[in-house]
C-alpha cells in the first residue's frame, strides 16, 4: 500500500463562507473586471462592484420571497452568467443551491427536486419551467419556480421581479443571512449524473469548495495570474464548472460564458482567454478539425509532419534536450501551422487543464508543443473536482499530477485510489448507507484504480467495478483500451465488453460530424446513412486501425478479438451518456444485448 501527502497551501478559517470573496471583491477592487457577458453579440464587462450589487438585490428577493436560510433552491440552465449570480445570491441569502443538467428528464427532475427538498427552482426556459411542472406533484416541498428568461407572465424575467421585489429588506437582513453561514455549512448538493443507478446527492460544504479553489489557484499560481481570463462552457451543473467559476472569482480571473459548445472554438477565437479548462473531447475535436481542414486544403501531409513534430519537441523538452534539427523544425512549422491553431483559440491561451476523462499521451505532447500546455487532471463530484493535478512546469504526461495541496491518496493493496484531504465531501445527502460504504475511516474510496510513482504522480488504470474478467481469468480495464479507440477521428464512443467471456470484444459508434469528411475523401455520397456505413468494408478497415492500436497498449489476452460498428449514436438524450459526457455501460449493456450475444455465438 502506498501512500502520497502534500501539505496544505491554504487552511479555511472557521467563519468562512462562499459569499466573501464577493464582498472582498466588490469592496477591496471595486473595478476589477470580474466577468464578461455576451449581450447582442458583444462582450461586456461586469465589474466586482457590480456583480456584489446584483448578487446582493436578487438575494433580498429571495428573502422577500420566502427563501429561508438553509432552504435548498434549484438551478435548471445553460451555461449562463445568470447562473453564477444565482449561486451568489442563493448563499447571500443562507439557503443551498441544487444543480439541474439543463438535458435533464422528468424523471431525473423529479428525484433531484423530491430528494433534497427544494422549496423552489430556477429554470431558463418555457420548456425547462414546463418540465418542472410536469413533476411538481412529485415534489411536495416546491413552492415556487422561477424562470431567468422572459416569459409571457413575466416579461422583465425573474431575476429583475425578485430584484424590484427585494427592494424593501433591509441590509442588516442579508448580513444576518450571511452570519448563519461557516465553513461547515452545506453550500450545494450536487446529483452525481447516475452511470450505476440512481444519482446520489453529494453534500458539499463552503469549506469544501474553499479548500479546493484556495490551493488549487496557489498552486497554479501561474495559470491563476493577474490579467488571466477563460471561458467556462461546460455544464454548470457539473462540479468542475462550479469550481471553475467559484475559483475565477476567488482568484480575480475574469470569466465568460458559454453554452454553444457547438461553435466553442469560434467563441475561444472571440473571447480571447488566456487559459482553457476542457473535458478531453473538446481538445480532440480541435485535433481533428485541424487535421481534416488541412487534408481538404491538400496540405496534410505539412500537418502530419508538423504534428509528429510538436510531439516529438514536447518528449524532447520533458528528456531535458531538444536536439537541434528538432529546434529548426519546430521553429518552421511555428510560423506555418502552430501559430494559425493557437490564434484559432484566441491567440492568447498558454495552458489548458483537463479533466473528466484520460485525454491520451499524444495529445497532450501535441498541444504542449505547438504552444498550449496541457495538465491533466483527476477527481470525483465527491471530491469536489480535482484531488490531483499536473503542475506547471513539471508535469508528467500521462499522469494525472501528484495530489492537490492539502490532499493525501493512497493505494489500497486492491488497487483501489482512496483520498483524503479538505476538498472530500462528508456524505450523501439522505443516504448513511452510501456514505458508509464510501467513507471508512476517513478515507473516500474512489471506486478508480491507480498507482503512485516515487514522486507521488499519480496515474489512472481504470474503473474498480468496470474491470472485466474473462473466462480465462484475466482482469481488463476497459479503459485502456477504450481511450486509444475513442481517439481515432471516425470514433465517437467505443465500449469494450467480455466479463465473464473467452475472449475481449468491442463496440463502437461513429462520430457524425466527422464522417461526411472521410466520405467526401473517399468520392462518396456524404449523407450516406449510418445503416450502410456500419458494415461498409473500407470504414471497418479504418475502425480496424484503431482496434490494432490500442491493442499495442495491452497484453495479447486482454487485446480486443472482434468489434462491432453500430448504426446508431450513444446520446444525452438518448440517456447512453451523463451530461458529463460519461458512459452508461449498464444501460448501453442493456440496449445492445444481441450484438453482443452475436460477438460470441460462435
Amino acid at each position: 500500500m502506498r501512500e502520497f501527502s502534500v501539505e496544505p497551501l491554504y487552511e479555511v478559517p472557521a467563519g468562512a463562507n462562499l459569499t466573501d470573496v464577493v464582498h472582498r471583491n466588490g469592496e477591496q477592487t471595486p473595478e476589477l473586471v470580474s466577468f464578461s457577458r455576451k449581450v447582442d453579440g458583444r462582450w461586456q464587462d461586469v465589474t466586482a462592484r457590480h456583480f456584489l450589487d446584483e448578487v446582493a438585490a436578487v438575494a433580498r428577493g429571495l428573502v422577500a420571497a420566502g427563501i429561508n436560510a438553509g432552504d435548498r433552491v434549484g438551478i435548471m440552465s445553460h451555461t449562463r452568467y445568470e447562473w453564477s449570480l444565482l449561486d451568489f445570491a442563493v448563499w447571500e441569502a443562507g439557503a443551498i443551491v441544487i444543480p439541474v443538467y439543463e438535458t435533464s428528464s422528468a424523471e431525473q427532475i423529479a428525484w433531484i427536486l423530491s430528494d433534497s427538498g427544494a422549496v423552489a427552482v430556477f429554470t431558463e426556459t418555457t420548456e425547462m419551467t414546463a418540465l418542472v411542472e410536469s413533476v411538481r406533484d412529485q415534489a411536495p416541498a416546491l413552492t415556487q419556480v422561477w424562470q431567468i428568461e422572459h416569459s409571457t407572465e413575466e416579461p422583465a424575467g425573474a431575476l429583475a421581479v425578485l430584484a424590484t421585489g427585494g427592494a424593501d429588506v433591509a441590509e442588516e437582513a442579508l448580513t444576518e443571512r450571511r452570519g448563519t453561514l461557516n465553513r461547515d455549512s452545506v453550500a450545494t448538493i450536487i446529483y452525481t449524473s447516475g452511470t450505476t443507478g440512481r444519482p446520489k446527492g453529494c453534500v458539499l460544504t463552503h469549506a469544501n469548495l474553499l479548500a479546493e479553489c484556495g490551493n488549487v489557484v496557489l498552486y497554479l499560481s501561474s495559470v491563476f495570474k493577474p490579467g488571466a481570463s477563460t471561458l467556462l462552457f461546460i455544464p454548470m451543473a457539473h462540479v468542475f464548472a462550479r469550481v471553475i467559476h467559484v475559483g475565477a472569482i476567488y482568484s480575480g480571473v475574469k470569466l465568460g460564458h458559454s453554452s454553444d459548445t457547438a461553435n466553442i472554438v469560434a467563441e475561444f477565437g472571440d473571447f480571447k482567454p488566456t487559459f482553457i479548462l476542457s473535458v478531453p473531447r473538446v481538445f480532440e475535436k480541435v485535433y481533428n478539425a485541424s487535421s481534416q481542414r488541412a487534408q481538404a486544403d491538400g496540405k496534410g501531409k505539412i500537418f502530419d509532419a508538423a504534428a509528429a513534430t510538436a510531439v516529438a519537441y514536447s518528449r524532447a523538452q520533458d528528456a531535458g534536450k531538444v536536439p537541434v534539427g528538432l529546434n529548426l523544425k519546430h521553429k518552421v512549422f511555428d510560423r506555418l501551422v502552430y501559430a494559425k491553431l493557437r490564434a484559432a483559440l484566441g491567440g492568447q491561451a498558454t495552458h489548458a487543464i483537463s479533466g473528466g476523462a484520460p485525454l491520451g499521451e499524444r495529445l497532450i505532447h501535441f498541444f504542449r508543443g505547438i504552444g498550449l500546455f496541457i495538465s491533466e487532471g483527476y477527481g470525483l463530484t465527491e471530491t469536489t473536482a480535482a484531488c490531483s493535478v499536473n503542475p506547471y512546469p513539471g508535469a508528467k504526461a500521462g499522469t494525472v499530477g501528484p495530489p492537490v495541496p492539502g490532499t493525501s491518496v493512497k493505494i489500497a493493496d486492491d488497487g483501489e485510489i482512496l483520498v483524503k484531504g479538505g476538498e472530500v465531501f462528508g456524505g450523501y445527502w439522505n443516504n448513511e448507507a452510501a456514505t458508509k460504504e464510501a467513507i471508512v475511516d476517513g478515507w473516500f474510496h474512489t471506486g478508480d484504480l491507480g498507482s503512485l510513482d516515487e514522486q507521488g504522480f499519480l496515474s489512472i488504470t481504470g474503473r474498480k467495478k468496470e474491470l472485466l474478467v474473462t473466462a480465462g481469468g484475466k482482469n481488463v480495464a476497459p479503459a485502456v483500451l477504450e481511450d486509444r479507440i475513442n481517439a481515432h477521428p471516425l470514433v465517437a464512443q467505443s465500449m469494450v465488453v467480455g466479463d465473464q467471456q473467452p475472449f475481449i470484444a468491442a463496440l463502437v459508434t461513429l462520430d457524425p460530424e466527422a464522417l461526411p469528411f472521410w466520405l467526401k475523401q473517399q468520392g462518396r455520397d456524404e449523407a450516406t446513412p449510418l445503416e450502410q456505413l456500419a458494415a461498409d468494408p473500407a470504414l471497418l478497415a479504418e475502425i480496424e486501425i484503431a482496434i490494432d492500436r490500442a491493442n499495442k497498449a495491452v497484453s495479447k489476452a486482454e487485446s480486443i478479438r472482434k468489434f462491432k460498428v453500430l448504426p446508431v449514436e450513444w446520446t444525452v438524450e438518448g440517456g447512453q451518456i451523463t451530461p458529463s459526457l460519461k458512459l452508461k455501460r449498464h444501460v448501453v449493456m442493456l440496449e445492445e444485448s444481441a450484438e453482443i450475444a452475436a460477438l460470441y455465438a460462435k
